[in-house]
């Protein structure tokens, strides 16, 4: 009976090692043919279904979608049919007063009505209304004017006073200063033949001249000159490089205390998405995208079609990069207050910049390959800002050369890696050479007293 018992549980050991050597393997196979560490695929995904599911049910029974706190797709709809249908493809349905129409119309309403410098509007999706700010600046008549617009919208639209002032961040990746003032390098992109920089139209006008900043009134050296842009309606411009060409560690962004971050693509954002912008004036900050398609009456002009954050951003900032998850999203446009009271921050769709200037983004392999220097890595900027990444969460991108590499326990225990179905295959292996060391030991000394029973 013993003997029966060690023979099942020898047996049970083995068939859990040889388990363990196929779920080892899995985990490698999965972990070399899936997507790296950083990779947007989940926001992608998740902004995909809603923005499917509104295109599908119109704009007279949705009124957007949006990316909910727990990660999953809310779609905003007007009746219960919709809703339904929201539910089946694995969204929340959020039912709501007014739709896309209703808002759209308001919004047209806004446009029409003279421009009122200090103020901006975007659509609150979540809130299902649009919202109207006026600044410090927006006199009481001027806002009396705004709010008779708003009024024959017929209450789809949001009245709101805020404390700063609408201005564009002119003064601050990388600083690049010129004649005009100071703002940051945004991302490198290329036509195919030279390289250029890509940042704020209202930085400087084509023709103005661009130098690394520096100590002294001559500054780092020459970087090049704009050779396109468009402000106020967009707010994006072309620096072409003096030598024609960007260099090395052209797809890195710096976020600060001469660390960066590897750019991999170029996406839109979805409202509620967690987003990373850098400035060499604030270094690296982090908030969610608030609203898309948002107009903004800066007192040199009207910038429509921006994305609207709770990212903050101050003068300098101009033109640095916002991403997420190593993917490009847009540049700084923009916005009122600062990052020691927060505020709004208003960024150029990276898509539509690249679209209307016909370049494309210098961009890393969505799987990282060999060694580049980090080359603009080296930016100004506050060390500490990337402590603003919670653990868990969504992260600014994969890290450059040069940034803090994981630790040998994290690499192994990452799920992500090959490291855990390597710990799983070594375990096996032990175990399975010790089931056989044990079972010749038993079967050793049970030969050995079947021996000495009938020894003399």
């Amino acid at each position: 009976m013993r003997h029966a018992r060690r023979r099942i549980t020898r047996r049970a050991a083995r068939l859990t090692a040889v388990g363990g050597l196929l779920l080892g393997g899995a985990m490698i196979t999965q972990a070399v043919a899936g997507e790296p560490p950083g990779a947007a695929a989940r926001d992608t995904t998740v902004a995909g279904t809603g923005a499917a599911l509104v295109e599908r049910l119109g704009t007279d029974r949705t009124a957007g979608d949006w990316v909910g706190a727990d990660g999953r797709p809310v779609v905003a709809v007007t009746d219960e049919r919709a809703a339904a249908e929201v539910r089946r493809a694995g969204a929340e349905p959020r039912r709501v007063r007014h739709s896309s129409r209703d808002l759209a119309s308001a919004v047209t309403a806004l446009r029409e009505a003279p421009r009122v410098p200090g103020t901006a509007w975007s659509v609150d999706r979540r809130g299902n209304a649009v919202v109207v700010r006026g600044d410090r600046t927006v006199s009481r008549a001027d806002w009396a004017r705004l709010t008779e617009v708003a009024e024959r919208a017929g209450g789809s639209v949001r009245m709101e006073r805020v404390e700063g002032v609408y201005t564009t961040r002119l003064n601050g990746a990388r600083p690049i200063v010129s004649t005009t003032g100071r703002c940051s390098a945004g991302f490198n992109v290329t036509d195919g033949d030279r390289d250029f920089i890509l940042t704020a139209g209202h930085c400087g006008p084509v023709g103005s001249e661009w130098s690394a900043e520096g100590a002294g009134a001559g500054g780092g050296g020459p970087i090049g000159r704009t050779v396109r842009g468009s402000f106020p309606g967009d707010d994006y411009s072309l620096v072409a490089y003096a030598d024609g060409r960007a260099g090395d560690g052209a797809e890195v962004v710096a976020v600060g205390g001469g660390r960066g971050v590897r750019i991999t693509g170029v996406a839109d954002p979805a409202v509620g998405q967690r987003v990373f912008r850098s400035g060499s004036t604030t270094g690296l900050r982090d908030g969610r995208v608030t609203a898309l398609d948002a107009t903004v009456n800066y007192p040199e002009g009207t910038v429509t079609g921006l994305i609207e954050t709770d990212v903050c951003a101050e003068p300098g900032d101009s033109g640095g990069p916002l991403f997420s998850e190593g993917v490009a999203l847009g540049i700084t446009s923009g916005g009122d207050g600062d990052c020691a009271a927060g505020g709004t921050t208003f960024f150029e769709p990276l898509t539509r910049a690249l679209e209307e200037l016909g370049v494309r983004l210098i961009a890393a392999p969505p799987a990282p390959g060999g060694e580049r220097g980090a080359g603009s890595a080296g930016a100004q900027g506050s060390a500490g800002a990337q402590g603003s990444t919670a653990p868990g969460s969504t992260a600014p991108g994969p890290a450059a050369p040069g940034a803090p590499a994981a630790s040998l326990p994290d690499r192994l225990t990452d799920p992500r890696n090959v490291g855990p179905g390597l710990l799983i295959i070594a375990g096996s292996l032990v175990a399975l050479a010790a089931t056989r060391y044990l079972r010749t030991e038993q079967d050793r000394k049970t030969y050995r007293r079947r021996y000495a029973a009938t020894w003399g």
